[in-house]
């Protein structure tokens, strides 16, 4: 894909998936950030940040549960790359919308995916350069959904990962 916008923000997995596949049409920030990264309406791409700590993804996994979608295991989510583009219709101070959640957001509609396209992330709106690498799996993304790791049982290896309560919102 060629026609990328050359202005990406970068967003945690499993959030940038949801938003390229379509589910999230809210990208939840502090009204400083959208300010100070210089964010509003257009197109941009769309680029899955490096960091992915378990207890962020244990809680957007049940999110995304809640919401009926069903999100990747995390080895499904590339990390360190741009994965598509979307527009951004708008910045939000209040919305009924079940995906908003906090001080403010941008508002977001006809995301459009590709194949993962290495390069760094930065704050804010920046402007992206091809290079690098995908970032590689972590000891605990490998052991996702095994026995011990939050899985059913292995009587059910095909199961969804199942929570007995809400797992802690690990920010905010």
């Amino acid at each position: 894909m060629d026609d990328l916008p050359r202005l990406a923000l970068s967003v945690r997995q499993p959030s940038a998936w949801a938003i390229i596949a379509g589910h999230k049409p809210i990208e939840n920030r502090s009204l400083g950030s959208i300010r100070a990264g210089r964010m509003g309406p257009g197109r941009i791409a769309l680029h899955a940040a490096l960091g992915l700590k378990e207890d962020e993804f244990r809680y957007l996994h049940w999110r995304l549960g809640e919401h009926g979608v069903q999100c990747p295991h995390p080895l499904d989510l590339p990390r360190g790359c741009i994965i598509g583009s979307v527009e951004v219709t708008g910045v939000i101070t209040e919305s009924d919308s079940e995906w908003f959640g906090g001080q403010a957001g941008l508002t977001l509609k006809d995301p459009v995916p590709c194949a993962p396209i290495p390069c760094a992330g930065a704050l804010g709106y920046f402007e992206w350069a091809r290079g690098g690498t995908l970032a590689p799996p972590t000891k605990w993304m490998k052991n996702w959904g095994t026995p011990g790791a939050g899985a059913a049982s292995d009587l059910f290896p095909e199961a969804p990962i199942a929570f007995e309560r809400p797992p802690k919102k690990p920010w905010g």
